[in-house]
């Protein structure tokens, strides 16, 4: 079966034979599971943290203010920066590991360093399943932190690495999929264990979060490595075996002869993070860095950490909160898959504009509904009311599952070249868990100053990046990687113009003299 290489008639492009292999799709789905870890850790936090026993024992400060009637304000009763940090270590601690992750990712491999993530897993959920103390909790979560970030920068490389070409969005999608069903599943064990009595329900939620752990683990001992690693470390022979393998046929010399010509390329590259800002560089950079920003800008993560928490403080109960988080948390799934099926069909642009239209509206209606009905001092959300705002919740759930969330990490491991690309991935998760350490650390307190001003402002940014989709991102559909220059940036109205040499002052010149007859056609970037 000849493989869908790049099919773009505007453009042309290289067929590259291959077929959708089983031990392609075995590889993708075990180290795929890195995201069900992340996915579990972002969800398991906001559920523990709306436990009553949790909140005894390392927030009593926290747990008095939810209890206490006479509080100033509904939206503030969580607005507590011990509670902020338990969820945000995490993420910076894993904005910590990825310049480690960089290194071993380039020079150890990306099979290694998923090994390495699941180790760091592994340890620290035994430290949080165990915690006698608020210490031992943080140390934990920054060990999970550390598998975060060498897990979030080998796991996309390897997957859009080992795919073949017209499938690989689907393929690398099955790591925002595990996200989301990590988040899910997390969901579910804290509406189940919050219903244990005798107060440990907090340390099974924590605990299971061992079983994403050992599977990326033993995913990782398994899966091969890509042939793009291997031909990048000089195994030439070993990565020729490995292509063979995986796209199931024998005529993989056009295929191989590009890797290795990229590879020799990327040697020639002494200082990758500095080459990123050469300005041949900066559009891949401008472009995943603002994805990562705009990503936790849509305020998605703040309202899956904190969901159980959000719903508590909008007046459902306990039980009522959890369930409600439970629903979104399988809206988030559903939509995700969509998302496999769609993006390599009707492309990366398609799906950001549509979802962009639907958050907006969403965050918009919730604002209005909470600024009428859920009031500093009284919560008139009835249960119709309340059954309203969960359909507009998920409503903008589902929109940032089939785009922002998956194309968030897609994108950016897409378009970088491979002199570059390890370097880039690791700028791209350094930025994602920067922004998302920021709104995990920042959210209760806005939630508590903007009340229901939070969603407006969220719904602000989404229009922001929606502007940013549809004037400056180009579409990678069916573009090999190791093509994206040639098909995606020197084709853009304003990338193009970056895509000389930096001493190449007279290409610069030609460019600028044609960048109006060449100049932005809205119509050629849908």
């Amino acid at each position: 079966m000849a493989g869908g290489g790049f099919s773009n008639s505007g453009h042309g492009g290289t067929h590259f034979e291959a077929k959708i292999t089983p031990i392609v799709i075995i590889s993708c789905i075990m180290a795929a599971t890195g995201g069900l870890m992340f996915g579990y850790d972002v969800g398991v936090s906001g559920g523990v943290t709306s436990m009553d026993p949790f909140l005894q024992k390392f927030f009593p400060t926290v747990y008095n203010r939810t209890k206490d009637p006479g509080l100033n304000s509904n939206y503030c009763k969580y607005d507590n920066q011990g509670l902020q940090l338990f969820t945000s270590s995490l993420y910076l601690a894993g904005l910590t590991a990825t310049f480690f992750a960089s290194y071993t990712t380039r020079k150890l491999g990306r099979r290694l360093t998923m090994l390495i993530a699941g180790c760091f897993f592994i340890v620290g959920v035994v430290l949080n399943a165990a915690a006698q103390n608020l210490a031992m909790l943080i140390i934990g979560r920054i060990l999970l932190g550390c598998g975060v970030g060498f897990a979030n920068q080998a796991v996309p490389l390897f997957l859009s690495e080992i795919a073949p070409t017209r499938i690989r969005g689907g393929l690398n999608i099955l790591f925002q999929l595990n996200v989301t069903m990590g988040i899910l599943f997390a969901n579910l064990v804290n509406y189940g264990t919050a219903k244990i009595s005798g107060g440990w329900g907090w340390r099974l939620s924590l605990g299971l979060a061992g079983f994403p752990a050992v599977l990326l683990t033993l995913g990782a001992l398994f899966v091969l490595e890509t042939p793009n690693s291997l031909i990048e470390r000089g195994h030439l022979e070993e990565g020729k075996k490995v292509l063979r393998k995986i796209r199931g046929t024998d005529n993989i010399e056009p295929e191989f002869l590009e890797l290795v010509e990229a590879s020799r390329v990327a040697k020639e590259v002494k200082h990758p993070f500095r080459n990123l800002l050469q300005r041949k560089n900066r559009p891949q950079l401008i472009i995943s860095v603002a994805l990562q920003i705009f990503q936790q800008f849509t305020g998605i993560n703040a309202i899956m950490f904190y969901a159980p928490v959000l719903f508590a403080t909008l007046g459902f109960g306990s039980s009522a909160a959890l369930y409600s988080a439970v629903i979104t948390g399988a809206v988030n799934v559903l939509s995700t898959i969509v998302s496999v099926y769609s993006v390599d069909k009707l492309g990366r642009r398609i799906l950001l504009l549509e979802a962009g239209v639907q958050m907006l509206l969403s965050q918009i209606i919730i604002a209005i509904i909470l600024g009428i009905k859920v009031t500093d001092h009284s919560n008139d959300l009835s249960h119709g009311w309340g059954i309203f705002v969960v359909v507009m919740i998920c409503t903008y759930v589902s929109a940032f599952a089939w785009s922002w969330g998956p194309l968030g990490w897609l994108i950016p491991s897409e378009t970088f070249p491979l002199e570059t690309r390890s370097a880039g991935q690791s700028v791209t998760v350094c930025v994602n868990l920067l922004f998302t350490f920021v709104m995990a650390q920042a959210f209760l307190s806005m939630l508590c100053h903007f009340k229901y001003g939070i969603f407006l402002f969220f719904s602000g940014w989404i229009f922001v990046m929606s502007f940013f989709v549809f004037f400056l991102l180009p579409e990678t559909k069916n573009v090999p990687i190791e093509e994206m220059t040639e098909k995606v940036w020197k084709q853009h109205w304003l990338w193009r113009r970056f895509m000389v040499d930096d001493d190449d002052d007279d290409d610069v010149d030609v460019v600028k003299k044609n960048g109006h007859a060449n100049g932005f056609d809205p119509a050629a970037q849908l």
